[in-house]
């Protein structure tokens, strides 16, 4: 067992333990077009936060053209270039799922100040 520990901490990169629950985040993520590798970015809120270790993902949640686009992230990726927080929310659940079902202005995180 300890030998999946140590082999896990070799891989570990990103630790991203500012970004938290409820925060609006850019993700810049690097997409690979044929033999070319350029950074995209995804924007978006956390809405969840899942597992430890090597296995842990980031769930982002985003409109775009009317339509709810989620993607799940694993925090150690070698595909994420770095994550931006543009603002923290001020939030009292560990997921947010709830959002899904909301629209416009129900859908809205207050600002911690």
């Amino acid at each position: 067992m300890d030998l999946v520990k140590v082999v896990e901490s070799e891989n570990l990169r990103n630790s991203y333990s500012e970004v938290e629950i409820g925060d609006y985040v850019k993700a810049h993520l690097k997409i690979k077009e044929g033999n070319r590798e350029r950074i995209q970015i995804f924007e978006g809120y956390v809405i969840a936060r899942k597992g430890s270790g090597i296995s842990e993902t980031i769930t982002i949640r985003r409109i775009s053209y009317g339509v709810g686009v989620e993607r799940i992230l694993p925090v150690h990726s070698p595909k994420i270039e770095k994550i931006d927080i543009v603002r923290k929310g001020r939030v009292r659940r560990a997921k947010l799922y709830y959002l899904r079902s909301r629209q416009g202005k129900a859908a809205r995180i207050a600002e911690k100040l």
